[in-house]
């Protein structure tokens, strides 16, 4: 069986048009990664706070625990939950 460490906490800052967001979050779906999602197209606080965070304007920026991720990085995904 998988260990029982709880998950961290993972957020994705998207917006409903990129491509590789749609990608990241089915991702995460596909393996079922519980995930909060937040449009930034249409909460400019959150757009803010992301920049804030990552330093970045673009989307994906997915938080991983206390891990900033820019884009959709499989393989930094994993990591950053130790799969």
């Amino acid at each position: 069986m998988t260990d029982k460490k709880a998950q961290p906490a993972v957020t994705i800052y998207s917006t409903p048009t990129c491509p590789y967001c749609h990608a990241a979050k089915q991702f995460l779906k596909d393996n079922k990664i519980k995930f909060k999602d937040i449009d930034v197209s249409k909460d400019r606080k959150a757009a803010e706070e992301m920049i804030e965070k990552s330093g970045q304007m673009g989307v994906p920026v997915i938080i991983v625990g206390q891990q900033v991720i820019t884009g959709f990085d499989r393989e930094a995904i994993k990591k950053a939950l130790k799969r």
